[in-house]
């Protein structure tokens, strides 16, 4: 067993409003963030995710967008072009407030599924920043966590399946923040669980 010290984890919930399938033709038009807690040699310790939260609303980056994926946010993108944050400065922002939040812990983005906020966030880390707080690949999908730990296929997973003891009692509004610190309580749940349905 290698002697070499292991940096604990900061999971930070990262949710992502977007008026499109991919970044670079369509925009991130918000994103919110909680720190949901902290792993170490100890194992994994919840914290309170209202407390540390970071929240952007953005100017689009295109002229593109999907009116059904825009709907889903209820965010106006003629009044974010004249008075959303500009995408570098929101980022560079975010970039310094993970570095903040983390301390001596290694940052790790976690979603319900990442895949979807990971792409926006990490394309538009660099993008306008040159680099991500995260790395490549530090992000954690809590759909596989579940899948995992229920010992399911991953495609059968839905928050529908999933026993309502692991769920925040939070509603999903799709306001970025919202739903950061509502997924921050369901990975708080599931790094808890022992993966029976009781």
């Amino acid at each position: 067993m290698s002697s070499r010290t292991i940096k604990p984890s900061l999971y930070i919930s990262v949710d992502v409003e977007a008026d499109g399938p991919i970044p670079g033709p369509y925009s991130m038009l918000s994103f919110g963030a909680a720190v949901a807690g902290r792993q170490g040699a100890g194992g994994f310790v919840a914290t309170d995710p209202r407390r540390r939260t970071f929240y952007r609303e953005l100017r689009p980056i295109s002229e593109e967008f999907v009116p059904e994926a825009l709907a889903v946010s209820g965010l106006d993108r003629e009044k974010l072009a004249t008075q959303g944050t500009e995408p570098g400065a929101a980022l560079h922002q975010f970039s310094s407030w993970v570095r903040e939040v983390s301390g001596d812990a290694q940052p790790v983005m976690c979603g319900y599924p990442a895949s979807y906020d990971w792409t926006f966030l990490y394309w538009y880390l660099i993008r306008f920043t040159g680099a991500s707080p995260f790395g490549h690949s530090g992000c954690l999908d809590m759909k596989t966590l579940y899948a995992t730990k229920a010992g399911v296929p991953l495609r059968s997973v839905s928050k529908r399946a999933m026993p309502r003891h692991l769920l925040s009692r939070r509603p999903h509004t799709h306001h970025a923040l919202d739903d950061a610190i509502e997924q921050a309580e369901l990975l708080a749940n599931l790094m808890a669980w022992d993966g029976t349905t009781a």
